[in-house]
């Protein structure tokens, strides 16, 4: 877990490189959907767009299709997901149902002021229409609102680093 700009995509590119499991960024997974134009991807691109988070529901169809593709893998890094608890208890039902269980929720703790100059430069680098500032204070905003809870949470179950 980390805020948006926190590095959750480049500390998981590291993990998957050491320990050659699987990961799986909701970001990369939605972008792909817009690329392609799908159903899917216009409906997530208006969310996007606005700064507010996925419905739940789709969320966890589309993870446990990807998470079902790598049925041999020695593990899953889960990168921008679940980002609310009722989203980490879907996702621990969805995992449940195939035998699997979280491990453990690292969290990535990095300033506000750093978060924003990292995501305005990604935004400029980039393209990302999410990574403008209006839509970045937004993002915080949510992520402190409601995904910042999920310590909580993972600490209850045993699984919070």
């Amino acid at each position: 877990s980390g805020a948006p700009g926190s590095g959750k995509g480049t500390q998981s590119e590291r993990i998957v490189e050491k320990y050659g499991i699987n990961h799986i960024s909701t970001g990369d997974v939605l972008r792909a959907e817009i690329k392609n134009g799908t159903e899917l991807g216009k409906t997530a691109k208006g969310y996007i767009d606005q700064g507010q988070l996925i419905p739940d529901e789709l969320m966890v169809d589309i993870l446990a299709s990807v998470f079902d593709s790598f049925k041999d893998s020695k593990g899953v890094i889960f990168d921008g997901f679940p980002r609310t608890i009722p989203q980490a208890e879907a996702l621990k039902v969805m995992l449940k149902e195939r035998g699997q269980d979280i491990s453990v929720m690292l969290d990535l703790d990095v300033p506000e002021e750093e978060l924003m100059t990292r995501l305005i430069k990604r935004g400029k680098e980039s393209g990302r229409a999410d990574d403008n500032e209006e839509t970045i204070k937004k993002r915080l905003v949510v992520y402190n609102t409601q995904t910042s809870p999920l310590k909580e949470y993972y600490k209850g179950e045993g699984k919070y680093q």
